[in-house]
């Protein structure tokens, strides 16, 4: 066997992995809810002759598929989860194909599909060469709430790992040398007195001021963070009527910052805010949390390997894909765009970028947004790059990231990523010294603290937490 090998398997099936994404693209499903993707990946896989263990860390939609036996092990992470109201036809106008349903705008139809054509490209192979060890896909649910793979890690699914890769479609090709933020997801719940809102308002305590005098609390707060630090929120639930005043009233919180640490600090700031507002408006609250994902852990070992394995595949668009991409960019706003540009103009200036990355600059700087792959690259090293699946200047979690994610270019994007992917896994597997070098590394950026899980053990299991944000 050698890696060509492993490259010419999947261009010969790249058509079969181009149909699955598209199909997830097109049947997309909301956090926990992933049933139609994670019936697709199950089935390819088990065809493979894979070994599949369902309702991984007790969600019905995560699972384990493994092929191989002992030393080392090795994972890829997968994700599938959609976002609400970023329905969108492959077109570089707003044109929505379910009013207000939900979209892959962050683009999870190829994140877990290209996890999928990796680990089945690679086990076609393992056999003639007689490579030992065992390589799992891990098909995480949820990740677009960050609780996924938080739950997973609580459950331990991740604890024997010797290293894992993932990636994530994006608009260059390149690692991710970069930290991304620690996260909680919370829910507020205020309880007061109805009252008619007119005829009584003195008997009434209204829950829903509660939650707007909160708001304000937290808002001026915003002036005593550290830098970087984001405080996002919704009313999920502000009444039912103007002439009631709302006896319950319930506000959901994001509260991110660089570490875990930085945000346990902040959580016990907004929770005063809370307590404060219960007691100016003789209310009560009681809070709920509903993820608490780790800043990400970058592992420079396993992120050169891959950078280098990208390096031997190039990435072609060709002008039909470059003229899609210019009219999608004419929709966002210049300024936008330009932002956008700055971060790899000393590398490049094409709106579709083929070279690949290694931005040193970005190293030990924390970058906004938060993802729950920061979990498992606390407990295991973990190597991370994306790919250009949409041009420069898109911004993940808009309709046009969804109408990219669910054409040609992202299909290319894909195609790259799960041939990076395999052949980091061959490497590993034919030369277990890197593992070795990415452990201790590993070692060595981990040892500023241990890893517990930021969801407590008396927390809710997914499915009630799966109930909470959906209401």
């Amino acid at each position: 066997m050698s890696k060509t090998d492993v490259v010419e398997w999947l261009n010969e099936h790249e058509q079969f992995f181009t149909d699955m994404a598209k199909d997830i693209w097109e049947h997309p499903q909301l956090a926990y809810e992933e049933t139609h993707a994670v019936g697709l990946q199950i089935a390819a896989l088990q065809n493979a002759g894979f070994t599949v263990t369902k309702n991984a860390g007790g969600s019905e939609t995560a699972f384990i598929a493994e092929f191989g036996s002992g030393s080392p092990v090795i994972g890829i992470l997968g994700e599938y989860d959609a976002l609400p109201g970023l329905s969108q036809t492959v077109s570089p106008v707003r044109e929505e194909i379910v009013a207000n349903g939900p979209g892959h705008g962050c683009g999870h139809n190829l994140l877990g599909t290209a996890g999928v054509a990796a680990v089945i490209a690679l086990k076609e192979k393992m056999a003639e060469e007689s490579l030992t060890g065992t390589i799992r896909y891990y098909g995480c649910p949820a990740e677009e709430v960050l609780s996924g793979k938080t739950f997973m890690a609580r459950e331990g699914v991740f604890d024997d790992l010797d290293c894992a890769l993932t990636w994530h479609p994006g608009t260059a090709n390149m690692t991710s040398n970069f930290s991304m933020q620690a996260m909680v997801s919370i829910k507020f719940h205020f309880s007061g007195i109805a009252a008619h809102a007119a005829g009584a308002p003195h008997a009434g305590r209204s829950a829903l001021d509660a939650v707007e005098i909160m708001n304000i609390g937290s808002n001026y707060l915003r002036e005593h963070i550290l830098d970087g630090s984001r405080i996002h929120y919704v009313i999920t639930n502000g009444g039912l009527a103007p002439n009631v005043v709302p006896d319950a009233s319930t506000v959901w919180y994001y509260i991110r910052a660089a570490t875990k640490e930085q945000v346990d600090e902040l959580l016990e700031r907004v929770k005063k805010c809370a307590d404060g507002a219960a007691i100016m408006t003789e209310t009560t609250v009681r809070s709920e949390i509903l993820a608490f994902a780790y800043e990400t852990l970058p592992n420079d070992t396993l992120n050169g390997l891959m950078l280098k394995n990208m390096e031997e595949n190039p990435l072609f668009f060709t002008e039909e894909e470059k003229q899609f991409a210019s009219e999608v960019i004419a929709s966002i706003d210049p300024s936008i765009v330009a932002t956008s540009k700055q971060r790899i103009a000393a590398f490049t200036d094409d709106l579709l970028p083929t070279v690949n990355i290694d931005d040193q600059r970005m190293k030990g700087v924390s970058i906004g947004g938060s993802t729950d792959v920061g979990d498992v690259s606390w407990i295991t090293p973990v190597g991370q790059v994306m790919t250009t699946c949409a041009p420069v200047g898109v911004q993940a979690h808009s309709w046009q990231a969804t109408a990219c994610y669910g054409s040609s270019i992202g299909f290319k994007g894909m195609h790259l990523a799960a041939k990076t992917m395999a052949l980091t896994l061959y490497d590993l597997l034919e030369d277990h010294s890197l593992i070795d070098e990415a452990k201790q590394e590993f070692a060595k950026t981990s040892a500023v603290k241990l890893y517990e899980p930021g969801i407590p053990a008396d927390v809710m299991p997914p499915n009630q937490v799966r109930q909470l944000i959906h209401e």
